[in-house]
């Protein structure tokens, strides 16, 4: 790491020559002084009586004079400069609307009526949307032949960028494209939320869709008897086009089971069923702006009031240089053992003043109980004593010690997913759990990446649950497949040894090994008939 690296522990760089100049310029100025004193007495009489009658001027005690200026400077250079170190969130106030994107994967989708492809349009009109829309929330939820909960309700834009670089018709997997499991997952997913202000689901789909239309429209209204707004969003034309897909690394036209090259339509009908029954908006594919008219149609929802966490920067940490450069004059102070006692009793009130700055610089009081059962619980999580670490780490989990409370529920969650994990035919209990532990701490700190990784975890192996975890839901939402080339991992966490994190690791890879080959044995999703695309 070159000298250049480390500026960004620096705010003001620049200032960076005070901390240099001023401390050579004070040395410099106290040892003249000291000098020109030491010359004017020296014409009242010999040195030895001088010594006798003014001891604190020595060679000895000047240089310490000195140095102990040109370090007090220093440090108030340093502090100058904007010196950074830590974390410090910035936490910004705003107000905005839960939303879920029920976004259509299917392979009609690929069509490219409109440019580069109806899929690719449909994930700029979400950018913009995002643009437009900082203080709200959003949820992803891609559908085909079957819906999958991408994201729960966040606010982290990195998350959300990955998964719409991301999504494709190999992210659902299965062919077709049901409008009716879409809204249903939807309509699930937000009404596990209790937050107060008004919710929406956005369709976003060619509208080509191949279930009962009188399902789709049962699911429609549902959402809105629930109060949830909907707007559904059209793409392609009415002309259609081919499907263009690759075969053996060729670049061929999508066909039906009959060898007939399919052309694909865009049907607003349904689409505009769907928003009438739900006294919801719909936006047509002509439409020049969509992501404006969505925006206006959100506009008219009751917000909801939120601390958003803006980013993380390194925190300023100028005090403690301004501290130092302080008791360094504070001591230079009572060593002049020959002062007068006006400068005596000037001493004593700046001791007075620093000792009630260090008062106020005290830490608040801990709650030494949780810190006791915190310490206990993963002491025994340590020891892969897992049931016996619940209860201790349950009661600190409700500590209203911020530190505390959040490091007990983070590893509350890595006990029941390492439970999880091990367990082979009841393992959906205590990943339910796990999911309610790290949604608890995402929707406090969003920007905490071991408690998203840990979470996406446990929303891949929880085969039965997912979508937004915390506790049984009436229509369990299916995670999204794991890559297969890549297995997730939890990262190692406060209070974990690196072989715990090694041994959550093994049984991670375990675990994948395990659904992947009975997946392929007994699951192995029969070829669809008829319309997959």
């Amino acid at each position: 790491m070159t000298i250049f690296a480390y500026l960004r522990y620096i705010q003001w760089p620049w200032a960076l020559a005070f901390a240099i100049v001023l401390p050579v310029v004070t040395a410099w100025l106290v040892a003249w002084g000291i000098r020109a004193r030491k010359t004017r007495l020296a014409r009242l009489g010999t040195p030895s009586m001088i010594a006798r009658l003014a001891p604190s001027i020595t060679p000895q005690r000047t240089w310490s004079a000195a140095l102990r200026a040109a370090l007090a400077t220093l440090l108030l250079g340093l502090a100058l400069a904007g010196p950074r170190w830590g974390v410090e969130q910035t936490v910004v106030k705003q107000e905005g609307v839960d939303v879920v994107l029920a976004l259509d994967a299917s392979l009609s989708m690929l069509a490219t009526d409109e440019r580069p492809s109806r899929l690719q349009a449909m994930k700029r009109e979400i950018d913009r949307l995002r643009d437009l829309s900082p203080g709200d929330r959003f949820a992803l939820l891609a559908f085909a032949g079957r819906s999958y909960i991408l994201t729960p309700l966040t606010v982290d834009n990195s998350a959300l960028d990955l998964f719409l670089q991301n999504l494709d018709p190999s992210i659902v997997g299965q062919g077709g494209s049901s409008l009716a499991s879409a809204l249903r997952q939807a309509t699930n997913l937000l009404a596990l939320n209790k937050s107060q202000g008004d919710k929406a689901i956005i369709l976003m789909s060619d509208g080509e869709g191949f279930d009962n239309p009188d399902e789709v429209l049962t699911e429609a209204r549902r959402a809105r008897e629930l109060g949830f707004n909907i707007i559904t969003v059209g793409f392609g034309t009415t002309e259609g086009s081919t499907i263009p897909i690759v075969e053996n690394r060729v670049v061929t036209q999508k066909r039906d089971e009959n060898g007939n090259i399919v052309v694909t339509h865009y049907d607003p009908a349904l689409l505009k069923s769907i928003a009438d029954d739900a006294k919801g908006t719909f936006i047509d594919a002509r439409t020049p702006d969509k992501s404006g008219k969505i925006r206006a149609a959100l506009n008219s929802l009751h917000a909801n009031p939120r601390s958003v966490v803006s980013g993380e920067n390194l925190g300023i940490q100028f005090q403690w240089f301004v501290l130092g450069a302080l008791l360094l004059l504070i001591l230079d102070t009572f060593l002049q053992t020959r002062r007068r006692r006006r400068r005596a009793v000037a001493a004593a009130a700046t001791t007075a003043t620093m000792l009630l700055l260090t008062a106020s610089c005290r830490p608040a009081e801990r709650d030494k109980p949780a810190i006791a059962l915190y310490n206990t619980g993963t002491g025994l999580l340590l020891r892969d004593s897992l049931v016996p670490a619940i209860p201790p780490l349950t009661h600190a989990s409700d500590s209203k010690d911020l530190e505390v409370r959040h490091h007990a529920r983070f590893n509350l969650g890595l006990d029941y997913l390492i439970q999880g994990l091990r367990a082979k035919d009841s393992a959906q209990a205590p990943l339910d759990s796990a999911l309610y532990r790290y949604k608890e701490i995402l929707e406090v700190a969003v920007a905490d990446s071991d408690a998203r990784w840990n979470y996406e975890l446990a929303l891949r192996h929880n085969r039965g649950g997912g979508g937004g975890g915390g506790g049984p839901a009436q229509t369990p939402s299916p995670s999204p497949a794991p890559s297969q080339n890549q297995s997730p991992a939890p990262k190692p966490v406060p209070g974990m040894t690196p072989q715990q994190a090694e041994a959550v690791l093994n049984a991670a890879e375990d675990k994948e090994t395990d659904v992947q080959g009975k997946r392929q044995k007994r699951n192995t999703p029969t070829p669809p008939r008829g319309k997959d695309w």
